[in-house]
């Protein structure tokens, strides 16, 4: 087992990193910057590259959460023989490529110095995947002590369960949190889950070509948004509140969705906002 740790050819890590500077470039409006990262994500794992073959396979050791410690042994030993099909020859090629792609791409001085709350156990198993390639028994007791450990955290409760499908399908919780955070900077309150949902979505339609599952949700948020208005509207006799409902209401019915962009989403999530507090004043019935 090797001690030294490349983070630059940990899938899990770069992965994780290039979500990270999609988010900041996004609370930064720099929408072309986050499309850049978005572009290798999307390019360079796609579901035909050993990239995304090693992805899946170590979101299956992080991400897992198991209650039997002999399924756990029964996942390590699955992923020990899946890790030895894998072809090294093209990973480590496609792996160098990516890493051009980042540093001539993106160039950001800050990009591989963010910080990754589990990075050891990352790194734990980038180092278990790359020696089980190599079937290197040079130091055994390193190894079973490494697999202990990874056994240990698939026993661990984690907030996210199991694989997705595809690497564009991936739930990033991470992307969420620093919206919200910004978010919260700005407007001193929590995100709803509304607002999570539609961050979820913007992210992720600045991937496609047409946009038109961004345009749908905000379509049918404004539809949602108007019925309950309508029917906070019935439920009052409170002048004041009612003025504010009619004024939310006609911000809703002129707002464009033709196209979608980091202002157009501000508008919805303060939108959102105002919905919420409007759901929830005292004065309501």
């Amino acid at each position: 087992m090797t001690r030294s740790h490349n983070k630059k050819r940990n899938i899990g890590v770069i992965y994780e990193l290039l979500l990270r500077h999609v988010s900041s470039e996004l609370i930064e409006g720099r929408a072309p910057e986050a499309q850049i990262a978005l572009d290798i994500l999307q390019k360079r794992f796609d579901r035909n590259t050993e990239i995304y073959k090693e992805f899946r396979l170590f979101n299956a050791l992080a991400k897992s959460t198991v209650s039997d410690t002999s399924v756990a042994a029964a996942i390590l030993a699955e992923a020990k023989n899946a890790a030895r099909r894998c072809n090294s020859d093209d990973l480590n090629k496609e792996k160098s490529i990516l890493i051009r792609d980042i540093n001539y791409k993106i160039n950001n001085d800050e990009f591989y110095y963010r910080k990754i709350p589990e990075y050891k156990i990352y790194a734990t198993i980038q180092n278990l995947l790359n020696d089980w390639r190599k079937k290197d028994f040079s130091n055994l007791s390193k190894m079973v002590q490494s697999e202990g450990k990874v056994i240990d955290w698939l026993l661990l409760e984690k907030e996210v369960k199991g694989v997705e499908d595809h690497v564009t399908e991936d739930v990033d919780s991470l992307v969420v949190k620093i919206m919200k955070e910004k978010f919260n900077q700005k407007y001193g309150d929590q995100l709803n889950e509304e607002q999570k949902d539609l961050i979820k979505a913007y992210i992720f339609s600045l991937s496609q070509d047409t946009g038109e599952s961004i345009k749908e949700k905000l379509s049918e948020m404004k539809g949602d948004t108007l019925d309950n208005l309508s029917e906070l509207e019935e439920s009052t006799e409170n002048q004041t509140l009612l003025e504010k409902i009619n004024s939310v209401k006609d911000k809703i019915k002129n707002e464009k969705i033709e196209e979608v962009n980091d202002q157009t989403i501000s508008r919805f999530l303060i939108i959102s906002q105002l919905k919420r507090e409007l759901m929830e004043s005292p004065d309501v019935r």
